[in-house]
């Protein structure tokens, strides 16, 4: 039996079959919400849960007496009418699966590799900043990774990949690549991109997090922004820290963005900030009301990011956008939730 789930408010309603998750059916019938991890980790894909039921896979059965489920492990059990906090149309027709050839292999840090392919001459694959792709591996299995290139860059990609002990990709195959070989993808993915507004905009970074940002960032750029952007980037030492020359270069070339970089083990010779990011952000903006705030990377961090900014410095939940980057499963990469791994 298939159910329909209406959108309240609105005249939008799809269909999601009883092993579907309700965030799955809502992209498979063309349309976005608020979605991060797709493992139930970030809660960013709470949604209002006006009327029926789900299960919500790893807790039990949610009702509209429970008010919300998490649409990346909701199935339905009736027909369902959900209120997200955001809900816009997207085109999943331009995704496209593309053999790429792998252009360069960087390491700036000693855990981090920054992998650049391109595309076949003439293809191209349309993407908002901020968004992420999956790699194919050859068992089908896939891993999520933001892209870190400009938008108007869009026949190749540069993907910015944290090693992480025992992960599928990012050791055991990421190891045996080399410049040549190919590697396949599907892209685009993702709901975190800079949304069009004229409010000053607070970019959150943790570890390769800057990934998506760096591309929000280079995108601006290019476009000629005027929108006043303030990168605020955390890591535990110094070296993790791992283009610190390039958001230091941006922030001299022009007026409306600025870079403060945050350590939370730093050596004494360190004379930036200290502490948690999301805190440094807090000690400088009393008042996030007239902002959008992008935050990107470790969920912990993003968490936080939202439950402070939100309870204690007026910013609406509809002005912050996250992608959490958490365990993609037993190999335990790492997945921009988006994913990353």
């Amino acid at each position: 039996m298939t159910f329909t789930v209406r959108v309240a408010e609105s005249e939008i309603a799809f269909p999601c079959e009883p092993r579907e998750f309700v965030l799955d059916a809502a992209e498979r019938a063309g349309y976005s919400m608020p979605s991060s991890c797709r493992k139930g980790v970030c809660n960013t894909c709470e949604a209002g849960l006006v009327a029926g039921e789900v299960e919500q896979r790893g807790s039990g059965r949610r009702t509209a007496r429970d008010g919300a489920a998490l649409m990346c492990r909701a199935q339905p059990r009736a027909d369902l009418t959900i209120r997200p906090k955001r809900f816009e149309r997207i085109d999943i027709f331009r995704r496209k699966t593309i053999a790429t050839t792998i252009f360069r292999v960087a390491r700036p840090a000693p855990d981090v590799t920054i992998l650049t392919v391109r595309f076949p001459i003439g293809l191209r694959a349309p993407f908002k900043a901020g968004q992420y792709l999956q790699v194919v591996m050859e068992d089908d299995d896939r891993r999520n990774f933001s892209m870190a290139n400009a938008a108007r860059d869009n026949d190749g990609a540069e993907l910015h990949i944290r090693h992480v002990p025992r992960g599928k990709f990012s050791v055991g195959t990421l190891s045996k690549l080399s410049v040549g070989d190919k590697l396949q993808i599907e892209a685009p993915y993702g709901d975190f991109y800079l949304r069009a507004s004229a409010r000053p905009v607070v970019l959150l970074a943790s570890g390769t997090g800057f990934a998506p940002i760096k591309s929000i960032i280079d995108t601006s750029m290019r476009a000629g922004n005027r929108r006043p952007m303030h990168l605020y980037w955390g890591a535990r030492t110094r070296e993790d820290i791992y283009l610190a020359d390039l958001p230091a270069r941006w922030a001299q070339r022009v007026p409306w963005f600025s870079f403060t970089p945050v350590l939370s083990e730093s050596d004494p010779s360190w004379t930036g900030r200290r502490g948690l990011v999301h805190n440094a952000v807090r000690e400088d903006h009393a008042d996030l009301s007239g902002t959008e705030v992008y935050a990107c990377g470790n969920p912990f961090m993003v968490a936080a990011a939202r439950r402070e900014f939100t309870r204690g410095h007026g910013l609406p939940d509809a002005q912050f956008f996250a992608d959490a980057f958490v365990a993609s499963g037993p190999s335990n990469d790492l997945q921009p939730v988006q994913a990353q791994s």
